[in-house]
């Protein structure tokens, strides 16, 4: 056991801000934080006159940080395939083939080597339990190739131990679906599925115990330090589910469960984040223990006010700020959404984010009005002037 870092007033109090939060009780304020791209950062440093190493987490001092362990089934160091001013090709432990334009903001997937049914049944994954993944720096897909490259990334300890004076630190881990794309690539994930349901079935299993058993690994590394872990899991697109509903509960759903019941077990809440519509299985993720789910799409239909009122207060929300309203830059347009969207905070269970992420689109300055704007009107209790909705009075539960 190492020496628990000294964690100040302020984090103490985020922890307490988003423990409210997450069980449905009103603190000071609604907490608010994001997942930002690089491109954003470096423009609100710009425009906002900041220095070049300036974070939009500690300038704001915002409620919560998520962490990256190393998932990698296969912990290895990238193999550079070609390099040149202009973009990276990269073999990572997925045994995925990747091109990063350093120019564009998301890289793009040339190919994957477990290209057959065959490979996939003969795929094996590195000990989830391996210190490398947590204690030592090295490279990995997730946390090196996104909307930038980066080698040698810092150990996930030593990154954990940075954050927790100042702030709440979630772990994370990637569930089935997430896992099996990254593997196969998406087309093949929903061609398989459908060719080889129950071969894939299998297959997603396994991912299901490496996943738990990576969550298991990650609190025992954490030692004390972690404040709950998000479930990377992206299993729908705008209309719905990537496969049926019936599918997910098979094979994916026991999965998230058994990662929820670990962290639940440890005193962790679990924040699951999935992109697109999956209003069909809503019900599923409240059912197996869901505190919180992100980032609830406004792209893709998904409304925070409807499902609050929908399910009332038997899960948490996080998100659902439309970035496309954001990046228009119209205050009015920004402060009716912003101040809308905090009734869902009435009696706890919401936290301000976006609906995904912060991308380049949006300036410096209208991020900073949202901030300001939240930290001036979402203190408790809440007074929404003109669009306060009284439906939405604390302690109202709503659901079916």
């Amino acid at each position: 056991m190492t020496t628990m870092p000294t964690r100040s007033a302020s984090a103490l109090a985020k922890r307490n801000r988003m423990n409210c939060a997450l069980h449905h009780r009103e603190s000071d304020r609604v907490p608010v934080s994001d997942f930002f791209w690089g491109s954003f950062v470096e423009r609100w440093r710009r425009e906002l006159g900041l220095p070049r190493d300036a974070s939009p987490y500690t300038y704001y001092d915002l409620d919560w940080q998520v962490t990256i362990p190393n998932m990698d089934p296969h912990i290895r160091p990238f193999e550079i395939l070609a390099e040149n001013e202009s973009e990276v090709l990269v073999r990572t432990g997925f045994d995925a083939v990747i091109r990063k334009k350093f120019a564009d903001p998301m890289p793009s997937f040339e190919r994957f080597e477990t290209d057959t049914i065959e490979l996939l049944e003969r795929f094996a994954f590195d000990d989830p339990w391996d210190e490398r993944r947590f204690l030592r720096p090295g490279d990995n897909q997730i946390a090196g190739v996104g909307d930038g490259f980066s080698r040698n990334s810092p150990a996930w300890l030593e990154t954990v131990r940075r954050l927790y004076p100042d702030f709440p630190v979630y772990g994370s881990v990637c569930e089935g679906q997430e896992t099996l794309w990254r593997i196969i690539g998406s087309e093949n994930a929903m061609l398989w599925i459908g060719m080889f349901p129950e071969r894939v079935g299998r297959f997603v299993e396994r991912i299901n115990e490496f996943a738990r058993e990576l969550v298991r690994a990650q609190i025992r590394a954490a030692d004390g330090l972690l404040d709950g872990m998000v479930i990377w899991g992206d299993v729908a697109y705008k209309k719905g589910l990537f496969f049926s509903p019936a599918y997910w509960r098979k094979y994916f759903k026991p999965g998230v469960k058994a990662i929820i019941e670990e962290c639940h077990s440890h005193g962790l809440p679990v924040i699951y984040h999935g992109c697109g519509n999956v209003r069909s299985i809503f019900e599923d993720f409240i059912e197996i223990g869901t505190d919180a789910y992100n980032p609830l799409e406004a792209k893709a239909g998904m409304d925070v006010l409807d499902l609050r009122r929908r399910y009332g207060h038997r899960m948490a929300f996080c998100g659902n700020l439309d970035v496309t309203v954001w990046a228009r830059g119209d205050r009015e347009e920004i402060a009716r959404m912003v101040l809308t969207r905090l009734n869902a905070a009435k009696g706890g269970g919401y936290i301000v984010q976006s609906d995904h992420s912060v991308p380049g689109n949006i300036s410096g300055e209208d991020y900073d009005y949202v901030i300001r704007l939240v930290r001036e009107r979402g203190r408790y209790p809440l007074e929404l002037g003109e669009y306060d909705l009284p439906e939405f009075a604390a302690g109202s539960e709503g659901g079916p």
